[in-house]
């Protein structure tokens, strides 16, 4: 009961992001043209630079600290949901991860170059347990969900891969695009392996990239398609799995091991 009135009485708040969500979601996505490809801005984004904005301004009395603590179990509320739709998503898709073939299914392994090299980096930084919720993943909404079961999203490794979840929202898009932009030109890469490489687990990185190498091989437009859906299917599939079994563990055993070596001298 305490808890119900808690809530409650915070209803400025809750009717505050009632709105923002609505204007954002009227809004919808904004796409870019930038030379080959496009960058594109999901509603997602403009609610959360307007909720950051928010908190911040002085004159705003109703969303601070207290509003900030009490949205955390909302976040993972919500992620529990999505985590359900991303569930039932990929079951309908089975048929078409199982006929990918072996390739689309041993790609998932480059996920883990994020705590190869990003890892020892972070831990260079300064960063303690926070670089662990930070380079165990790739850190989308699957990651995030995980975390914040296992950890919650005010610990250091929640503090972490929200960090990075939400730089990957703000720039991760254009990073994509400009990236699959660029290796496509090289032509090193087969484009199928270009396009396998497009599904890391978000809608929007995989649109931005996908579509930059459309435009590169325009010839390949549906083989492109096909194969960055599928992988990006199978990366919110197996992702979270290889998460849970590898992925955070092989994490804090490098951690256990480097962090003496590479860290910097200040408590964890």
């Amino acid at each position: 009961m305490e808890k119900t009135k808690k809530i409650l009485s915070c209803w400025p708040f809750h009717l505050t992001i009632l709105v923002v969500v609505m204007a954002c979601e009227a809004v919808n996505t904004i796409s870019i043209p930038v030379g080959t490809g496009s960058i594109m801005f999901l509603p997602m984004l403009f609610a959360m630079v307007i909720g950051l904005l928010l908190f911040l301004a002085k004159p705003v009395k109703f969303i601070k600290q207290k509003e900030s603590i009490l949205s955390n179990k909302f976040v993972v509320i919500g992620i529990g949901i999505f985590l359900a739709k991303v569930a039932v998503t990929s079951g309908t898709q089975l048929p078409q991860v199982l006929a990918a073939g072996p390739a689309l299914i041993l790609q998932e392994f480059g996920n883990l170059g994020t705590i190869v090299l990003a890892l020892p980096f972070a831990l260079l930084l300064g960063f303690k347990r926070e670089a662990v919720g930070m380079t165990h993943s790739i850190c989308r909404e699957p990651n995030v969900g995980y975390i914040a079961s296992k950890y919650g999203l005010d610990s250091a490794e929640g503090r972490g891969v929200m960090t990075v979840y939400i730089v990957g929202t703000l720039v991760g898009t254009i990073f994509m695009g400009v990236m699959a932009s660029t290796l496509a030109a090289t032509g090193i890469l087969h484009p199928y392996s270009l396009a396998m490489a497009c599904g890391v687990g978000s809608g929007s990185m995989m649109a931005a990239s996908s579509a930059s190498l459309v435009a590169a091989f325009p010839e390949m437009a549906e083989q492109i398609t096909a194969y960055a859906g599928t992988s990006n299917v199978l990366s919110n599939a197996d992702g979270i799995v290889m998460t849970v079994f590898i992925g955070l563990p092989m994490c804090n055993f490098l951690y256990r091991k480097l962090e003496p070596v590479l860290g910097r001298k200040k408590k964890a």
